[in-house]
């Protein structure tokens, strides 16, 4: 979706572009006049506007949808303990499927065996939530660590971050 808004801007601008250029040449098709020209390209450029504003909210409710599978995940956890401060996060990188992906390291504090719940969220340069995911990483030795990858629900542009929200010790 962040693809398609980014394409979208491009080819509104494309437009606005068209319209610079019907208006400064007082163009017309034979047909009509140049403020006809103006008229209709700038009606072009509105439409282009709203399909950048509808793709920006679709871009919207996935990041949502994905919060709301990811806090789902999370409430499957029984007996979960806060965990946060024995996780941390690699680089993030765009793997050969152009999805986006994070190491995830849980440094086990206990002596026991104990599993991790981890939330990554995936956020765009401005801050934005843009994507999130949960990261199960099982049977990490008592004292040990364990590891794991976050991948992105779906293909993310520009630069992206990423930072762990929840994660639970079970």
């Amino acid at each position: 979706m962040v693809t398609a808004v980014a394409w979208m801007r491009g080819a509104a601008g494309a437009v606005v572009l068209s319209v610079v250029a019907f208006g400064a040449a007082g163009c017309s098709d034979g047909d009509g006049t140049p403020s006809e020209a103006v008229s209709s390209a700038a009606s072009a450029v509105k439409s282009a506007g709203e399909a950048v504003s509808s793709a920006a909210a679709e871009a919207g409710k996935a990041a949502e949808s994905a919060a709301a599978v990811a806090k789902d995940k999370l409430a499957e956890v029984k007996n979960g303990v806060d965990a946060k401060d024995q996780v941390s996060l690699g680089a993030v990188a765009t793997d050969g499927d152009g999805y986006t992906t994070v190491p995830v390291t849980a440094r086990n504090t206990d002596d026991a065996t104990k599993s991790f719940a981890v939330q990554v969220e995936f956020k765009d340069e401005s801050g934005n939530l843009v994507d999130t995911v949960v990261v199960t990483i099982t049977d990490v030795a008592g004292k040990g660590t364990g590891q794991g990858t976050a991948r992105s629900t779906h293909k993310l542009s520009g630069t992206v971050t990423a930072q762990t929200g929840t994660a639970l010790r079970y």
